[in-house]
C-alpha cells in the first residue's frame, strides 16, 4: 500500500464538523447514512465529506479529542518514557492530523504547537521503530512482534526493511553455499 492509499483509508473516519447550513433530511452514502444537519449544531461525518464541505466554506471543522494541546502532550511524554511502542489514540494519527491541519488550520487554535507535538511524537516512533529494525537485524533474528504501530508507520520502513531482509537472506544463502563446498571439498580430499 502507498501512502495515497493509507490516506483514502484514514479518510473513512469520522469526525465532527459545525455546519454552516441547514439540510433537513439524512444523505445515504454507502458508508453509511449522515445528517440532518443544521446550522451551528455538531455533525459526525467522514472525514472526506468534511474536507469537501470545508473547502466549500459550508462548515467548520472541531478538533478531535485527542488531537488538543494536552492530550498531545501526554502521549507525548508517554511515548518518550516506553520502552514499547504505545497505543495512539487513532490508528490513523499522522494522515488525520495532516489533512485537518492543512484543511481547517484557520479553524484550530494554537495550530503550530499542535503541528509541533505530532511531529515530536511521529519522530519519537520512527526512532524507536528504526532502533527496534536496528536490533533485530543484528541479532539475526527470523521474526520480530511490534504492537500499535500504524499502517502509515509500517509503510515509511516497508521498503528498507524489505530490501535489508532480502539481503540477510541472500547472504544465509551464500554462507551455507559456501560452508556445503567447504564440506564438500573437505570429503573430497580425504
Amino acid at each position: 500500500m502507498d501512502p495515497a492509499e493509507i490516506e483514502f483509508i484514514a479518510e473513512d473516519q469520522n469526525v465532527e464538523i459545525i455546519p454552516k447550513f441547514n439540510h433537513l433530511n439524512l444523505i445515504h452514502l454507502i458508508s453509511g447514512d449522515v445528517g440532518p444537519f443544521r446550522a451551528g449544531i455538531p455533525a459526525k461525518v467522514p472525514l472526506w465529506l468534511a474536507i469537501n464541505l470545508k473547502q466549500r466554506q459550508k462548515c467548520r471543522l472541531v478538533l478531535p479529542t485527542w488531537m488538543n494541546l494536552e492530550t498531545l502532550t501526554e502521549i507525548k511524554e508517554e511515548e518518550k518514557k516506553s520502552r514499547f511502542f504505545i497505543k495512539m489514540p487513532s490508528d490513523h494519527y499522522m494522515e488525520m492530523s495532516h489533512i485537518i491541519l492543512d484543511i481547517g488550520a484557520d479553524d484550530i487554535p494554537n495550530v503550530d504547537l499542535i503541528r509541533t507535538l505530532i511531529k515530536d511524537i511521529w519522530d519519537l516512533r520512527i526512532s524507536k521503530l528504526r532502533s527496534s529494525i536496528d536490533t533485530f537485524v543484528k541479532s539475526g533474528g527470523g521474526h520480530a512482534t511490534l504492537n500499535h504501530l500504524t499502517q502509515f508507520e509500517i509503510n515509511s520502513i516497508r521498503n528498507i526493511l524489505c530490501d535489508v531482509l532480502d539481503t540477510m537472506s541472500s547472504l544465509k544463502d551464500k554462507q551455507c553455499d559456501v560452508d556445503v563446498t567447504l564440506v564438500t571439498s573437505n570429503s573430497q580430499s580425504q
